[in-house]
């Protein structure tokens, strides 16, 4: 796999991140439907630390793009790209968020109980064992998280497409097991939110109002450090919301609005 795809020609001044974190690829619904009207990058990160992969970032941004660039970051790549514009505000000229995991620690326990309620008895049980699993598990367990990650979509969508309209990506654990524990150590200790303080450019969150990431854990943290902060909520929506039958074509249309 090469660590980026491009889509149109130069120059670039829009790129989007994945999730994850090692979910490369699964950004590629978003550039193909940026790219009808503006030339986009999609970069994978391919470091297994949190520093890294902001290092990465910035090199591909400086390599391929015609900064400051507009940044699309979805899921764990909303963290990534808000970390980059902080350390490197002449890179970023704007960042969207979609679909961010909370930025203080409080707003996020509830998440694994909000998925296991929206799943009936036997997943709930199935989600169990397999967290157990990867938990013990030493190497590369595809299985076990591909069908983690088939359940964990379950619940973190409200009307999807049908299965086939989604982009397939396997997850690199190796990549996911060094990364996220750093993130979520700097969201603990406050160090991620105070971040936001060195932003300068603006920021925009998009969220579902079913997504189990509280959209409340976005919203009220970013609007206290944040000097130019905008929230969206999209109704009917999950956590993909490309992947949304009724939210898909308004989130699009948020976002085109937003790139111009």
């Amino acid at each position: 796999m090469n660590d980026l795809r491009k889509y149109g020609s130069e120059p670039f001044t829009i790129a989007v991140i994945h999730g994850g974190p090692g979910a490369a690829g699964e950004m590629a619904p978003v550039a193909k439907e940026v790219s009808t009207y503006r030339s986009v990058l999609e970069p994978f990160q391919t470091v297994t630390s949190l520093e890294g992969q902001v290092e990465e970032l910035k090199s591909a941004i400086e390599e391929y793009g015609k900064p400051p660039i507009t940044l699309v970051g979805y899921s764990w790549g909303a963290w990534l790209v808000f970390i980059v514009a902080a350390k490197y505000p002449n890179l970023v000229k704007k960042l969207i968020l979609v679909g961010s995991g909370p930025f203080e620690s409080k707003y996020a326990q509830d998440i694994m109980k909000v998925r296991l309620d929206r799943l009936n008895g036997q997943e709930r049980n199935e989600v169990q064992e397999l967290l157990k699993e990867l938990e013990n598990s030493n190497a590369e367990n595809t299985n076990a998280l591909k069908r983690l990650g088939e359940l964990m979509s379950k619940t973190d969508s409200y009307n999807p497409f049908p299965d086939e309209e989604k982009e397939h990506i396997e997850v690199q654990q190796n990549i996911y097991q060094g990364v996220w524990p750093e993130a979520n150590d700097l969201r603990r200790s406050g160090k991620l939110l105070q971040l936001g303080e060195k932003i300068k450019c603006p920021v925009v969150a998009i969220h579902g109002d079913y997504d189990p990431h509280p959209a409340e854990g976005v919203r009220e943290p970013l609007s206290r450090v944040v000097k130019d902060f905008k929230f969206i909520l999209l109704e009917n929506c999950g956590h993909t919301p490309w992947i949304e039958q009724v939210a898909k074509n308004k989130f699009y249309e948020i976002l085109k609005n937003q790139l111009n």
